[in-house]
């Protein structure tokens, strides 16, 4: 047995987290319910991103509420979109990843 055996309990490592970053960098997007832009995000980027990866290696993470916003349809009628926050996008990238 190794030592990541012995610390973390599910095998997520720091480059998927980096990949799914650069991902979710590249695709833009808004702020979520926490209203921290990507500019914001990227001031602290290292402090998020080792979080995130602490908390979904040894199976801690829970993800945060998803801010609801209404966008028109083209029949006049509206619909809700979910909007994760960064953090949130970029676990669901080292997820998608994986799978």
């Amino acid at each position: 047995m190794n030592l990541w055996n012995e610390t973390k309990s599910i095998p997520i490592s720091r480059p998927m987290v980096w990949a799914a970053y650069k991902k979710v960098r590249a695709n833009k997007g808004s702020a979520g319910v926490d209203a921290v832009s990507m500019e914001e995000f990227d001031a602290n980027r290292s402090k998020h991103l080792y979080k995130l990866w602490n908390r979904m290696a040894s199976g801690s993470y829970f993800p945060p509420p998803v801010k609801e916003v209404e966008i028109s349809k083209n029949d006049g009628k509206s619909r809700k979109l979910g909007i994760p926050t960064i953090s949130d996008r970029v676990g669901q990238m080292v997820v998608k990843d994986f799978i």
